[in-house]
């Protein structure tokens, strides 16, 4: 705003002049924060890996509103066949960074199938999965459900209701077969923890045999989000847990039915990160803030305002070079519906949450419940000290570098200070928002895992497929 402005305002009567001293003042502060000059980035053309699935929405967001345009990056987004390619073209430098499942900093960290040094700073999204079932599992469930009022299934869906289904094939001479889209994956935790709750053990994994299928009532292999239809269409396996669309997609396609969501098995859980080396981090301090700066206000947008951007968000995602699904599939899940049994249309409003909630927050206590599942499971095959837990979540997540992100956009004016949890330790409080009602303290995973009535625990150990140890 130039002098003659000014002076030509301060000449007005007191009510306009207040009023246009106001509306000024607010332009300066929205044109300085847009101004804002951008952090001197070491790199500033990025290619970026996801895999088409729903919540990789704050990279296509940040991408479309311009978001890594205002902090000096020249961003292009790549698709990527599954999740092992995508992990092994950001180790070795292919990728810039990625869309990531939140255990394969974690397993890559631990040398769980591959050895890297994975970072995250940033937490993309809470809850967003499901797990669906065939047509015909599905009809041989339903009499074990119990009922509401109005003839529906009571939700949430135990498997305790799938256990007579799976004794029922393995007397057909049938193995019950499901799919996941990784060991280290989300998907993989969750339908082992709610198959273990209704009692179904889903295997383990020892140094000698990684199927995870040792002991198994349930055999649990992988299979790419997006073939996860067609595979189950073909009968090669029963059911699967995967984000969406492809829970919705077998509604829309009539080849089976979302049981249910990851909401209910774990109330607002962590699911996907953006993964970096640790290498490439150290290398490009200022790039990696600009990167979270970049989706932190993408997180923002998707839900902001009770979610008034998602409809937007839906058409963005539809698009070929993101998700490339139906709009209208997208959109069950991303504007706060979920349909389960074709026509079973129930409110879930935070099936996908972006920022709320300190999504985007990378916790300590969220890696920690990874470590315990990987234990849990015999990925990790001996037993480990508390202090390990805590130790290896802090080598991968990175929260003091989120917070000095969020800081830059407070003080741009592009945040609010209040959105931030700026004195946490990185520990959540207890959680009881398990389907088991089992809490979970993640400062205390041993206790934990002592808990959780199938599974590795204490000093437990497999020799020959065999439990041994206490």
């Amino acid at each position: 705003m130039t002098r003659d402005v000014i002076r030509d305002v301060i000449r007005l009567p007191a009510s306009p002049r207040t009023a246009l001293l106001s509306a000024a003042a607010t332009l300066a502060l929205t044109l300085g924060s847009a101004q804002a000059a951008p952090l001197n980035v070491e790199k500033d053309q990025l290619k970026l890996g996801f895999i088409k699935l729903t919540d990789m929405a704050p990279l296509a967001i940040a991408a479309e509103k311009g978001f890594f345009e205002d902090e000096g990056l020249s961003v292009t987004l790549e698709p990527q066949a599954n999740w092992k390619v995508l992990l092994d073209r950001v180790i070795s430098g292919e990728l810039d960074g990625a869309h990531m499942l939140a255990g394969q900093p974690l397993g890559a960290t631990i040398g769980f199938g591959t050895q890297a040094n994975v970072v995250t700073a940033f937490s993309m999204d809470l809850n967003g999965n499901g797990i669906t079932l065939s047509n015909e599992v599905w009809e041989r469930m339903k009499p074990n459900l119990p009922k509401g009022a109005d003839g529906k299934p009571l939700h949430p869906i135990k498997a305790d209701a799938l256990k007579p289904v799976i004794a029922q094939y393995r007397a057909e001479g049938k193995p019950f077969t499901m799919g996941m889209v990784f060991p280290v994956s989300t998907h993989n935790y969750e339908l082992r923890y709610w198959l273990a709750a209704g009692g179904i053990n889903p295997g383990y994994y020892a140094p000698n045999d990684v199927s995870g299928q040792i002991q198994a009532d349930a055999l649990l292999s992988v299979t790419p989000p997006p073939q996860m239809p067609a595979t189950l269409e073909a009968g090669t396996i029963f059911g699967y847990s995967v984000g969406e669309p492809w829970n919705q997609q077998a509604v829309m396609k009539g080849i089976g039915v979302p049981v249910i969501t990851d909401t209910e098995i774990w109330k607002n859980n962590p699911e996907k990160v953006f993964g970096v080396t640790e290498g490439w981090a150290a290398k490009n301090p200022k790039t990696h803030l600009a990167l979270v700066k970049a989706l932190i206000r993408a997180a923002m947008w998707l839900d902001e305002n009770d979610n008034a951007n998602r409809a937007e968000a839906v058409k963005i995602l539809a698009k070929s070079e993101y998700v490339g699904a139906d709009a209208k599939v997208i959109a069950n899940s991303m504007t706060g519906t979920f349909e389960y049994e074709k026509g079973d249309k129930r409110a879930v409003p935070d099936f996908n949450v972006f920022f709320r909630y300190n999504a985007t927050y990378p916790f300590y206590s969220d890696a920690v419940w990874y470590l315990t599942q990987m234990r849990r499971w015999g990925q990790i095959a001996e037993a480990k000290p508390d202090s390990w837990y805590d130790e290896t979540a802090r080598k991968v997540y990175k929260p003091e570098i989120y917070l000095k992100a969020a800081r830059l956009l407070v003080e741009e004016g592009k945040a609010k200070e209040a959105d931030f949890p700026w004195t946490s330790d990185g520990y959540k409080p207890l959680d009881e928002g398990f389907i088991d009602g089992i809490a979970y303290d993640g400062r205390k995973p041993n206790e934990y895992l002592t808990k959780l009535p199938i599974g590795l625990k204490g000093g437990q150990a497999l020799q020959g497929g065999q439990l041994v140890g206490g």
